[in-house]
C-alpha cells in the first residue's frame, strides 16, 4: 500500500438525504478528535468554508489537530447564492465569488502544508432543455478555472467530476470532459479526482478512467467508495462491484500512484467513525487479495485476454 488514507470530515458528521437526517452533528473539533483516533488515518480533508471558516477561523483547530491535510475541499454549491450555478452562474458576481471561494482555498492549503484543493462543481449544470446557454456556461467556467489557476501555481486544483446531482446533469460529467476541459485551460497544476463512484454511476470502468488521467499527467487525487451504478449511494468499497475495486486497486499499483486516497462513505447504519475504520481493512485487505492473486499473474491473464480463466483464477483467490 503505497498510497495515503484520508478523511472527508463531512462523513464524520450529521447529514441529510431528501426523507431523513443521519448520525449526531459534530464541531470541526469534535471530528479532528474521532479522525485522529481511527487507526490507519493518515490524514484529513477539511472543507472551506464549512470547516475552516470563511475568514479562515478553523484552521487553528486543524493544524492544532497534528493531521496532516490531503486537501482543501472548496464547496462552491451549498450556500444560496450559488443556487444557480457557481462558475456557470449568470451573475458575473456569483462567478466572481466562486473564483473567490478557491483561490482563497488554495492559500489556506498552503498554509496547511498541502499543495491541492479538490472543487467538485456541481450546482454548475442544467435540470432541462433550454434552460441554460451551452456555450455560455462552457465558456465561463473556462474564464473561471483560468483566473483560478493564474492565482498561483504551487497549489493544484483537482476537479472531482460527477454525472448527475445536485443538477440533472453537470457541465463536467464524465472523466473524458474534464480531462478536455483541463487541456482547455492549458495548466499543468489543473487536474482530475478520479471518484470510483463517480465513475460507476457515470457508465465507466474505474480502472480505466485512472489509467487515462494518469496518461495525461492529471490524475491527481483519488475518491473510493460504491454504489448500484444507478446513483451516488457512497456505500463502502466493495460492497458492490468488488471486481471493479480490486482492479482499480491494481492500476494504482501499476501506474506507481502514491497520493491520497480519500472516502466518500456515509453510512445510515450504525456509527460513522466505524464505519471508516471498517473501510480502511477493507482496502487494506484488498491491497492483500492483489498480493495473493499475483500482479504478475492479474497482467498476464489481461494480456491472455480469456474471461473464463481470468475469474477461475480471481474466484479461486477467495477461497
Amino acid at each position: 500500500m503505497a498510497y495515503k488514507n484520508s478523511i472527508l470530515l463531512g462523513t464524520l458528521g450529521r447529514y441529510s438525504d431528501r426523507f431523513h437526517t443521519y448520525q449526531p452533528a459534530r464541531s470541526f473539533e469534535e471530528r479532528l478528535e474521532i479522525a485522529n483516533g481511527i487507526e490507519r488515518t493518515h490524514g484529513v480533508e477539511p472543507v472551506y468554508p464549512q470547516d475552516l471558516g470563511h475568514e479562515g477561523e478553523g484552521v487553528a483547530a486543524m493544524k492544532s489537530s497534528g493531521l496532516a491535510v490531503s486537501a482543501v475541499n472548496v464547496n462552491v454549491k451549498g450556500e444560496d447564492e450559488f443556487r444557480y450555478g457557481a462558475f456557470t452562474s449568470p451573475d458575473a458576481k456569483v462567478r466572481e465569488q466562486a473564483v473567490r471561494y478557491v483561490t482563497t482555498g488554495m492559500d489556506m492549503a498552503c498554509d496547511l502544508g498541502t499543495d491541492m484543493v479538490s472543487v467538485c462543481p456541481l450546482i454548475d449544470g442544467w435540470d432541462h432543455a433550454f434552460q441554460v446557454d451551452y456555450l455560455d456556461q462552457w465558456r465561463w467556467l473556462r474564464e473561471c478555472f483560468e483566473r483560478i489557476c493564474a492565482h498561483r501555481d504551487d497549489v493544484r486544483v483537482s476537479i472531482e467530476y460527477k454525472a448527475f446531482e445536485v443538477r440533472n446533469r453537470i457541465v463536467l460529467p464524465t472523466m473524458g470532459s474534464t480531462l478536455h476541459f483541463c487541456d482547455t485551460v492549458g495548466a499543468k497544476h489543473l487536474g482530475v479526482t478520479m471518484d470510483v463512484g463517480h465513475a460507476l454511476m457515470a457508465g465507466e470502468t474505474p480502472a480505466a478512467e485512472l489509467c487515462f488521467a494518469h496518461e495525461a499527467g492529471r490524475l491527481f487525487y483519488v475518491h473510493f467508495n460504491d454504489n448500484d451504478r444507478n446513483a451516488d449511494w457512497d456505500m463502502l468499497p466493495a460492497s458492490v462491484n468488488l471486481w471493479d475495486t480490486l482492479e482499480t486497486l491494481y492500476y494504482m499499483r501499476r501506474i506507481g500512484y502514491d497520493g491520497w486516497c480519500a472516502y466518500d462513505v456515509f453510512t445510515r447504519h450504525g456509527d460513522n467513525a466505524e464505519a471508516i475504520g471498517a473501510t480502511f481493512e477493507i482496502m487494506e485487505d484488498l491491497d492483500k487479495l492483489v498480493d495473493k492473486i499475483d500482479p504478475t499473474e492479474l497482467k498476464r491473464l489481461a494480456d491472455e485476454g480469456v474471461p473464463a480463466r481470468a475469474f477461475r483464477q480471481l474466484v479461486k483467490s477467495l477461497l
